[in-house]
């Protein structure tokens, strides 16, 4: 019994210097709301996600935009079709280049080719609707990074609750540990004064123990909330974070809160699914022709980077794919499937919110309910030790009695905070499911 009583005793002693080790630091909600809306990964991912499709929309500019192009061109040949349109290009052809014998062996002839080309999209309706859709994704994924910054702020509201209730427990349990001690102190004295038996001071011990093991766990949860904070900050320290603001009850009006289709996520899976929509339509114009624009200038020599001589070339290609092995088809299939498998996540996603909303609300009315009660129970566990500690003092009541009162008074107040902490979280949550 002592050598447990020991060990448990050494464990504490390296658990509270390792805590004391550590920088305590003062911070208000605030603080952590300002801090993850600035450095939080997730909402840079969700930023980055935003840039991607943002970059994937403006490449679809393409469909209106002309595509201009420049080269410059050297070659040296003795093909008889090659040499004789190199000159004519360069314009110094001769009735001699006419020779049969030249035309059919003709010397080496050099030709440089500078060249700027012009592609410019008139008629393509596919490109139109693919447009479309990247612009319904671009804005879908703006309304999925506002939803992140929600989440996270929520998720700040029930880290920053947390590290209150384990500071709470932690206030708790020394409180509780200084009355073991004192208890302790006194059943010593009545020990050795003959008015207790050795098994009643081994129960106190006991008590002392168990309290101390409780505060030792109450601090580890201290510093795990503590990390927690730091990850969403993104910060690199370790550090014991201390809550300014109190663990107190919240009052929100929530009456008439409701799960709108307007929430943020929710647009989001909407404008998904048109996206999708818009891309299935995209599919089924590629069955109709394009109209292109094109149209070069050519600047030709036998000197490098020279252009005595030149011409131009414009025109228009209505281009109609009549059969591509099928393959048409199948994508505009596929993309038809992608379609109704986002309008059925659509109504799934609406549907599972309003059952987290009604689940969230019962929540809250269950946590309401506890918090009156628990309210009750701790002013009357705190009244039973008040009398049971002063009768101990007088010798008038036994020790497992007092260490009962105890151990309840001690449970009813981290009930009473664990209840405070669910019925705030409840209300944070169901403002999360409405916003």
């Amino acid at each position: 019994m002592k050598k447990t009583i020991y060990l448990l005793m050494l464990n504490l002693c390296i658990g509270t210097m390792f805590l004391q080790g550590q920088e305590l630091v003062p911070i208000t909600k605030a603080e952590v709301q300002t801090k993850v809306s600035e450095n939080n990964t997730s909402i840079k991912i969700s930023e980055e996600e935003f840039n991607q499709a943002r970059a994937d929309y403006r490449q679809t500019n393409a469909v209106f935009l002309p595509n201009i192009s420049a080269s410059h061109t050297a070659i040296a040949t003795t093909n008889p079709l090659m040499a004789f349109g190199s000159k004519l290009n360069q314009e110094i052809l001769t009735a001699s280049d006419f020779n049969p014998a030249m035309l059919n062996n003709p010397s080496q002839i050099e030709n440089y080719a500078t060249k700027f080309e012009i592609q410019q999209p008139l008629i393509n309706i596919d490109g139109m609707y693919q447009r479309k859709a990247a612009k319904t994704k671009m804005n879908a994924m703006a309304l999925q990074t506002e939803r992140t910054s929600d989440y996270l702020a929520f998720e700040v509201d029930k880290a920053y609750m947390q590290l209150q209730l384990s500071h709470k427990a932690v206030d708790v349990l020394e409180k509780a540990l200084e009355a073991a001690l004192a208890n302790k102190k006194l059943a010593d004295n009545s020990f050795k004064q003959g008015y207790l038996q050795r098994a009643d001071v081994l129960s106190v011990e006991v008590r002392v123990t168990e309290v101390k093991n409780q505060l030792q766990s109450a601090k580890s949860n201290v510093q795990n909330a503590s990390n927690y904070m730091s990850f969403l900050m993104n910060e690199k320290v370790d550090v014991v974070y201390q809550p300014t603001d109190s663990l107190e009850i919240a009052i929100l009006s929530l009456d008439d809160k409701k799960v709108s289709e307007n929430r943020a996520d929710i647009k989001a899976m909407e404008l998904a699914s048109n996206a999708y929509q818009t891309m299935y339509k995209a599919d089924k114009m590629a069955f109709l022709p394009t109209l292109n624009a094109f149209g070069s200038y050519e600047l030709y020599d036998d000197q490098i980077f020279q252009g005595d001589a030149n011409g131009y070339l414009f025109g228009a290609q209505l281009k109609w794919d009549l059969f591509q092995g099928s393959k048409r088809f199948g994508k505009a299939q596929k993309s038809k499937a992608e379609y109704n498998k986002s309008k059925l996540q659509y109504e799934q996603y609406v549907s599972q919110s309003q059952l987290e909303f009604n689940k969230a609300k019962r929540m809250l009315l269950d946590a309401e309910n506890r918090l009156k009660l628990t309210v009750l129970a701790l002013e009357q566990s705190k009244e039973s030790l008040r009398i049971r500690t002063n009768r101990f003092g007088e010798g008038l009541e036994k020790t497992s009695d007092l260490l009962i009162a105890e151990t309840q008074y001690a449970r009813k107040q981290l009930e009473y905070y664990q209840t405070v902490f669910e019925y705030n979280y409840a209300q944070a949550y169901l403002q999360f499911l409405t916003k």
